[in-house]
């Protein structure tokens, strides 16, 4: 077993540092106070490839294994967890969904400028009765004539504001839970959609990642705008929330490393008793356990990254990865905050940050309790029916 990253892993690890460094880092406390990230710094990441890191160059990505995607998160995670947020949107759930269900002609149409960062995406599953059990959506899409007709709302969806191309769930009326779910893709301005309510600088954590409520009026979309085959809506999010959850793992560590980094800085310059704090035993050991955690979620996510390059199933690894990570970060961001005192509690440090936004990685895309389910049922089976 080989643990060492190859060139190209090694050379995406870098520049992304280097891009987190002197692009993010300088600015994210202006972003957080004013809710959003200008759109320059996302036009800048698409340069790069950021924005399409896993897509095949053929549809405008930059064809990054899953493994380099994982690095590259984590070092966004590290610089802002709502920049973090909104690539993992765009990426991870808005792209793989076109790029697992879509046809060629969808790909090309709206995958091409997802990937080089000319549009942004959104995925709305989430509704205000349908959380962790996702299967109770009650949006309704009607087959009438050439075009599907959308009624409902949809809860809490990152990006929701921002997106261009807007990847919607709705079910078929008169079916039940898993059945008669599709995808439908509903460009902004469509007729009958709108977005009802923006929330930023309210939240606990994600200040300058928008979260929105979305309503759907009587929206009609075509026909072609159905992505993958009809009724197969739950098999699709199974397999698309898989990536995004991957990406979440690779954002806890990011954010876990960033408040360790504080943590440490902190406690070498920060002197009691006439001696740095970091030389008292109870604060190693903070470190210490906190420095472990992050290595072992790491470890984690790679695996599961590495993989989901082998084509291999890995849903257990996933959800792993998601759930240790989400612990992880929030055990991590209170003992920096611990190891800052007074300070940690103020907004003078950035550790008050990290704690707050470490909060949400064990809620979106699956809760830590939904994570236990699935791996429980990797482990154990299926419960026996009743």
């Amino acid at each position: 077993m080989d643990f060492r990253l190859t060139e190209e892993q090694r050379l995406v690890q870098e520049a992304a540092r280097d891009f987190v460094d002197k692009e993010i880092v300088p600015h994210v406390r202006d972003w957080e106070a004013k809710g959003e990230v200008p759109r320059s710094l996302y036009a800048k990441m698409a340069s790069l490839g950021f924005l399409g890191a896993p897509v095949p160059e053929k549809y405008g990505g930059a064809g990054m294994d899953y493994v380099s995607f994982a690095l590259l998160v984590e070092e966004i995670s590290r610089g802002s967890s709502s920049v973090r947020t909104t690539v993992s949107v765009q990426t991870s759930l808005s792209e793989s969904t076109l790029m697992l269900f879509g046809s060629e002609a969808q790909k090309q149409e709206w995958l091409v400028p997802l990937a080089k960062g000319m549009k942004f995406g959104a995925w709305a599953l989430t509704e205000p009765n349908a959380g962790s059990d996702a299967a109770n959506l009650a949006t309704t899409a009607t087959s009438k004539g050439d075009e599907w007709v959308l009624n409902g709302q949809k809860r809490f969806i990152s990006n929701g504001s921002l997106a261009d191309y807007l990847f919607v769930y709705a079910r078929e009326p008169g079916t039940k839970r898993h059945e008669g779910l599709s995808c439908f893709m509903v460009p902004k301005g469509t007729p009958g959609f709108s977005v009802t309510k923006v929330e930023t600088t309210t939240k606990l954590g994600l200040r300058a990642s928008p979260t929105a409520d979305l309503a759907f009026e009587d929206c009609r979309v075509p026909k072609g705008n159905l992505v993958g085959k009809r009724g197969d809506g739950w098999d699709q999010v199974m397999r698309t929330l898989n990536n995004g959850r991957l990406g979440i793992a690779a954002g806890a560590v990011g954010v876990a490393r960033a408040a360790l980094e504080a943590a440490v800085k902190y406690a070498q310059e920060r002197k009691a008793f006439n001696r740095p704090i970091g030389d008292f035993q109870l604060i190693r050991e903070m470190v210490a356990e906190s420095a472990t955690e992050i290595d072992a979620a790491r470890l984690l996510t790679l695996r599961a990254a590495h993989l989901r390059d082998l084509g291999v199933d890995n849903t257990k690894e996933v959800s792993m990865a998601k759930l240790f990570g989400a612990q992880m970060a929030m055990r991590v961001t209170d003992r920096a905050i611990q190891i800052h005192g007074g300070y940690g509690f103020s907004g003078d440090f950035d550790v008050e940050r990290y704690f707050r936004d470490a909060r949400i990685l064990g809620l979106y895309e699956g809760t830590n309790e939904i994570q236990k389910l699935i791996i429980a049922e990797r482990v154990l089976g299926p419960t026996a029916k009743k």
